[in-house]
């Protein structure tokens, strides 16, 4: 396994450990013996448990801001790229719950695990990038309204996070999938043009 795999293997590991015990309860030595290394080994690859949960962070919106790229540089309006990303995001949530699970538990409500290093954007920055050029193309083309960015990301993910929550906690009555084309249709008629 090459290094580059052996990092990979970590921070999917990570992942795994810290949405089932938690962030705080994990320890380095319990993912080192999940991927079968030993505790110095292991700090070859991350200095450091807040070291990790940085690049966790980073791994997890270079892979968003991936797959949204892919759907921004494709063809279709607005209207079918918000189905694509809605799509995506809960397939997403359904197959690696781990990421999403992260990402809403720990980088969200845990901030002070990041310090500074992660002040504002940075950390996400490449999914957010993807979701501006996302927005700013929409209304290019005249199909989403002009406002606030944040208003209309806070919109667009307010409701696949609460759904991904209410999936993840077991309330929902129907499989995440099922709500795909109401939650985009949503989400479309609240940004749209009038």
């Amino acid at each position: 396994m090459s290094k580059e795999e052996r990092k990979e293997n970590i921070i999917s590991t990570a992942l795994k450990l810290f949405a089932e015990k938690g962030f705080y309860v994990t320890t380095i030595p319990d993912i080192a013996a999940k991927v079968g290394m030993s505790v110095g080994n292991f700090y070859n690859y991350f200095s450091s448990k807040d070291i990790l949960a940085k690049e966790l962070i980073l791994y997890i919106s270079e892979y968003l801001g991936k797959h949204i790229r892919e759907i921004n540089e494709g063809p279709g309006s607005a209207k079918d790229k918000i189905s694509a990303i809605v799509t995506f995001y809960f397939t997403m949530a359904t197959e690696r719950p781990e990421m999403i699970e992260y990402f809403l538990r720990i980088y969200l409500s845990n901030r002070e695990v990041f310090g500074e290093s992660c002040e504002g954007m940075v950390c996400v920055s490449p999914f957010i990038t993807e979701m501006m050029i996302f927005f700013d193309d929409g209304v290019a083309g005249g199909e989403l309204r002009d406002q606030d960015f944040f208003s209309a990301f806070g919109l667009f993910m307010g409701y696949l996070g609460g759904m991904v929550f209410l999936f993840g906690e077991k309330i929902l009555p129907e499989p995440l999938s099922s709500y795909e084309a109401s939650i985009a249709e949503n989400i479309y008629r609240a940004l749209k043009t009038v």
